[in-house]
């Protein structure tokens, strides 16, 4: 059998690269949908979601 003809079972860097922006696309995605809006409109309300803002990170 001829060595060119072998086809070689590892992965090109460019499809590790594409799965893995998919991945964290989708992450982000669902991050973002998981906001919450805060009832209020002062400083006050958005200091109170800083915890999930530090999840996040």
């Amino acid at each position: 059998m001829n060595s060119t003809q072998i086809k070689s079972p590892i992965m090109h860097k460019g499809r590790l690269e594409a799965f893995s922006d998919g991945v964290i696309a989708i992450i982000i995605t669902k991050m973002v949908l998981e906001l919450k809006v805060p009832n209020a409109t002062d400083v006050n309300s958005l200091i109170s979601l800083n915890p999930f803002f530090a999840a996040m990170f």
